[in-house]
């Protein structure tokens, strides 16, 4: 079982496969700037999500999180205790229904190991917080800490073309108002650079799919299945494409083949 699989086990998983779209790296003190940035535009922090979270909760459930708080508070120089503490908390608030807390303790490892897995997950988890919420606080919350792990991520592994596709897609979830398009511009430039990678074009299906492209969703798709016929997330994709298209003929077979490989 991996990293990932050890604290989100029984979740949305898929959103691992979400694609992401390039921009360069930045320079290190470039980073910084833009992290302070984004953290200081937050219009709130984690100890009111914390907060708001509990009041919401049943005795029990709050009881359940103290006594890892307690666990966490008792320790003070072992990095190894700390992060699977961080583990434990951040799996616990996931399941609780509140990624945005867990994304934060995620962040917290990702910060200790500072390798692009851990990042990976720490922005994953924020972006199904913006996915899942719909207040806009906690949305921009999870949006700015998103984008910052998945920066990091690619900081630590530029050519790492799925960290890109999660940055993109998230930047589509929540557009920048001064930069609307941002991430569709970034899912073009990625296009550009890698016409047959087949998480850029399944993004790309995906999205013109929701956007009624159905056309041009295929005709991305059929790149993608002709050179990985198995591929699950391009067969499924493809079933949807036809059938929203109005050819339940043709359909068939890709929503068929998308069953039997889940």
């Amino acid at each position: 079982m991996t990293k990932a699989q050890y604290w989100l086990s029984g979740s949305a998983l898929f959103l691992f496969f979400l694609l992401y779209f390039g921009c360069k790296t930045k320079p290190p003190a470039q980073q910084e700037i833009e992290k302070s940035r984004l953290l200081n535009a937050e219009q709130t922090d984690v100890n009111v999500l914390i907060k708001e979270a509990k009041a919401e909760m049943t005795s029990g459930q709050q009881a359940e999180v103290f006594l890892l708080e307690e666990s966490l508070a008792e320790i003070t120089t072992n990095d190894t205790l700390k992060i699977d503490t961080y583990k434990q908390l951040a799996s616990k608030w996931f399941s609780l229904g509140y990624p945005g807390i867990s994304g934060y303790y995620a962040q917290e490892i990702a910060a200790l190991e500072n390798n692009e897995e851990s990042w990976s997950i720490a922005g994953t988890t924020f972006t199904i917080c913006v996915q899942r919420s719909e207040v806009k606080k906690v949305r921009e919350f999870c949006t700015n800490r998103a984008i910052q792990a998945f920066e990091s991520a690619i900081s630590l592994n530029p050519d790492n073309v799925q960290h890109k596709v999660n940055l993109a897609l998230c930047y589509t979830e929540n557009p920048p108002a001064d930069n609307p398009m941002k991430g569709i511009l970034m899912l073009r430039s990625l296009d550009d650079e890698n016409p047959e990678n087949a998480l850029v074009n399944t993004s790309l299906a995906r999205l013109a799919i929701q956007t009624g492209q159905f056309d041009r969703a295929i005709q991305r798709l059929q790149t993608v299945l002709g050179n990985e016929p198995e591929n699950n997330t391009a067969n499924c994709l493809m079933g949807q494409a036809y059938e929203k298209a109005g050819k339940a003929e043709m359909a068939l077979p890709f929503k068929e083949k998308c069953n039997t490989i889940n």
